[in-house]
């Protein structure tokens, strides 16, 4: 067990002190809920009994044109392997945080991109799972248990243009402590637009905000709390609800 706290640990900056279980080896963790580098989780004053991947699922290497990733390296470690070994379409991590158990799981990526088309096949305690055997779509995938490693295809062609072009559309996002985006897209209408056209582009309670820079992030000012954060959240949703008869979709992780 480690404690973390997880004002400093969560990306929003929100939360207190909790054990958590650093897992290194696989096994049956039902009773954890599996938190990776706290980039997309809101926490709330009573979470769950959580579990992080410890180091030894922090590893990446080449067999068979097949790229094998620990699910608990980052995203930036595996970024800068497949820049220094030219290997094509991973350049949509650039500025994407987390591990990439925690990507994998949400199906993480930037509009059109997700890392999911680049996948294989997926280690879990049950073993290894082919892609086309799990069910994903747009920031969402129907995995059971805890990822512990992922297999991804290898084509040649790390492209710095491409990777540029993502650091560009990620530098028009807020730079205050936030979980990402805080709903997914619907079909019609991107989230931000919804937000932004019911009047809560840039709209606080205490010292929780919807960004005026991407009405789609929420922002924490400085010690904001999660119910602050709950309460801008269900406002947005009623609001959306109301005027464009809409239900939003977390993005982000409410523990």
């Amino acid at each position: 067990m480690k404690i973390i706290d997880f004002k400093k640990h969560s990306s929003i900056n929100i939360g207190g002190k909790h054990k958590v279980k650093i897992i290194n080896d696989m096994g049956d963790y039902k009773k954890y809920t599996i938190i990776g580098r706290g980039n997309n989780i809101l926490l709330s004053n009573k979470p769950p009994q959580m579990a992080m991947l410890g180091d030894d699922f922090d590893y990446i290497f080449l067999k068979d044109d097949k790229l094998i990733v620990g699910a608990g390296t980052t995203s930036g470690k595996l970024l800068t392997f497949c820049k220094k070994n030219d290997i094509a379409n991973f350049e949509l991590l650039a500025k994407l945080p987390g591990n990439i158990g925690g990507l994998t799981k949400m199906n993480a990526g930037l509009k059109e991109w997700e890392i999911f088309k680049y996948i294989t096949s997926i280690k879990t305690q049950d073993g290894e799972i082919q892609k086309e055997d799990v069910e994903h779509s747009y920031r969402h995938t129907k995995i059971d248990g805890v990822i512990y490693e992922v297999t991804f295809s290898v084509s040649k062609g790390f492209r710095k243009t491409k990777q540029d072009m993502f650091i560009q559309m990620r530098n028009n996002q807020p730079n205050l402590p936030s979980a990402g985006s805080c709903f997914k897209n619907p079909e019609k209408y991107s989230a931000g637009y919804l937000i932004e056209h019911v009047g809560l582009k840039g709209y606080s309670i205490g010292n929780m905000s919807f960004s005026s820079v991407h009405a789609n992030f929420l922002v924490n000012l400085g010690g904001g709390t999660y119910d602050e954060a709950i309460k801008l959240i269900n406002l947005a949703k009623t609001k959306v609800q109301k005027e464009f008869h809409i239900d939003l979709e977390l993005e982000i992780i409410v523990l």
